[in-house]
């Protein structure tokens, strides 16, 4: 059973200076994770500024700003890249009740157990994709028919439920799966990403909601800001390309190892020295 204090519309330790920093990093976090994923490494940790906020009271309240710009740069991909439905919805289905089953989990395990894994997980993903440069550069699907829907399945079960029980780099997990296990193109993939971001949201939300984690009027003012940045972001990467995208894609995942690799050193190495 998870343990929270009441979220409530504001918390209480909130100041002016907190609020616009918050603010500003929903923005940013917003046009980042449009573009390639990975916004939460600004707006998760922005949010555990706030006094007073639990751990799990900013993972709540951060899922429920980052829908709103999730759905906005779905939208706007689906307006202006048409991604393939058929393959987007279902996936993102499997994946709202997986992100659904990941929160319930992180009720109980500590994200300590599972950085290390993470961390190793982007270097390889970085190293792949620099060692490849033509990597997502158009669309070449892997697989047809049962397949290719089966390996989509597949992963957006196994990114939904680390979206639920973590978090961060989902978008960009979710894009590089798109690319290199379905052969999409980096600009279709993040449409898609988007897709079953929104659905990922949903599920971790379904479940942190009803024990009232969510800080709402918080929560309502970040989703404002990262709506902002979120539609920009996906204005600037239709226009820009997939190459684009594979180059910020490449600056989000490296800041993701640098973030997440800090956090093994603290939690798991340090101690074990010191």
């Amino acid at each position: 059973m998870i343990d929270v204090v009441p979220g409530g519309l504001l918390p209480e330790g909130l100041t002016p200076e907190v609020l616009a920093l918050v603010l500003l990093a929903a923005l940013a976090a917003g046009w980042i994770d449009a573009v390639v994923g990975g916004g939460g490494l600004l707006q998760l940790p922005a949010l555990l500024l706030v006094p007073g906020i639990s751990p799990v009271q900013a993972l709540a309240t951060n899922k429920l700003a980052s829908i709103f710009g999730t759905t906005t740069s779905a939208v706007t991909y689906h307006r202006r890249v048409h991604p393939d439905l058929r393959t987007a919805l279902p996936m993102a289905g499997i994946a709202l009740a997986c992100s659904f089953a990941g929160a319930s989990v992180a009720a109980a395990l500590p994200a300590s157990v599972f950085k290390p894994v993470i961390v190793v997980a982007l270097v390889a993903i970085a190293a792949f994709t620099v060692l490849r440069p033509a990597l997502g550069e158009v669309t070449a699907l892997r697989h047809s028919g049962r397949r290719h829907h089966g390996v989509a399945a597949a992963t957006g079960a196994a990114i939904g439920f680390y979206d639920g029980i973590l978090g961060p780099g989902t978008g960009s997990f979710l894009v590089f799966a798109l690319v290199s296990l379905l052969g999409y193109d980096f600009l279709h993939a993040s449409a898609k990403a988007k897709i079953v971001n929104v659905a990922t949201n949903l599920g971790a939300l379904l479940f942190f909601v009803p024990y009232g984690a969510v800080f709402w009027g918080l929560g309502l003012l970040l989703g404002a800001a990262n709506t902002l940045g979120a539609y920009l972001g996906a204005r600037t990467a239709t226009a820009r390309g997939s190459r684009f995208i594979r180059v910020v894609f490449l600056v989000v995942v490296t800041a993701l190892i640098g973030r997440v690799g800090w956090d093994v050193w603290t939690e798991n190495v340090r101690p074990i020295l010191g």
